[in-house]
């Protein structure tokens, strides 16, 4: 009887360093998956996408940004990538070139990691290119990426040049136009398939106006081309909304 007695105490010793064993690879294991997931959302939602025609700005603004000097500049063919600290949170800057043939493979790369989109337009030249402006932001604002509500800044660029439109008359000029691309869209996307990717913005039955639209579009003015280090640049409502994002 004592040997059997002691043969249960030891096989029950054993099952519990058995359930001990297994409870310490189960709580590594959880561990694991949380730091994963950890560190995963730490890099997630961090990037502040420059987007925009070409010569509308972006990637002066994003030299303004990283170094705060004049820096000569010349036509992307290829995203420029730079960290900065706002509110001490860092923040990975992509400008993605404006040229049509290479905005959308360079969107398409960060978009999943994206914070806020910057919208840059040269507002010297806006009323020739309304068609295109409105467009390519059409484009974007329709992404599934940028409807979780992601903050977009539009940024009136140029405003130190005599002929630049203020953002007030951009905004209008850019409704109408907006309007008149839905319209254009949604004919197509009747007549296609329901695979087709066009997606209807604002509200059904009115016309079109940014604050029918779940992200929070702001608009702001801006100038960043000035070769003097000793004269003022004009980026500080894009830094604000940095800040405000952040």
């Amino acid at each position: 009887m004592k040997k059997y007695v002691k043969s249960l105490l030891e096989g029950n010793g054993n099952l519990q360093l058995l359930y001990t064993a297994l409870l310490a690879a189960a709580l590594a294991f959880i561990m694991l998956v949380l730091f994963v997931l950890w560190r995963r959302r730490r890099s997630a939602g961090h990037v502040i996408l420059l987007a925009g025609l070409s010569d509308s700005g972006k990637t002066l603004i994003y030299t303004r940004l990283l170094c705060s000097k004049f820096v000569k500049t010349y036509t992307s063919m290829k995203e420029n990538v730079g960290n900065i600290t706002v509110n001490n949170t860092s923040l990975k800057i992509v400008d993605i070139p404006g040229d049509e043939r290479l905005r959308n493979k360079y969107f398409d790369k960060y978009k999943s990691s994206i914070k806020g989109l910057v919208y840059v337009i040269d507002s010297v030249t806006i009323q020739k290119e309304i068609r295109d402006v409105a467009e390519y932001l059409y484009n974007l604002l329709s992404d599934s990426y940028i409807q979780k509500n992601i903050p977009v800044l539009i940024l009136c660029n140029k405003q130190d040049q005599t002929m630049a439109k203020g953002s007030t008359v951009i905004k209008i000029l850019l409704e109408k136009e907006m309007n008149l691309l839905r319209m254009t869209k949604t004919s197509q996307l009747e007549a296609t398939d329901a695979s087709s990717t066009n997606v209807f913005l604002g509200k059904e039955g009115k016309h079109f106006d940014f604050s029918h639209l779940d992200s929070q579009i702001y608009f702001a003015e801006s100038y960043a081309f000035n070769k003097d280090p000793e004269t003022s640049i004009e980026i500080d409502e894009l830094n604000k909304w940095l800040q405000k994002i952040v």
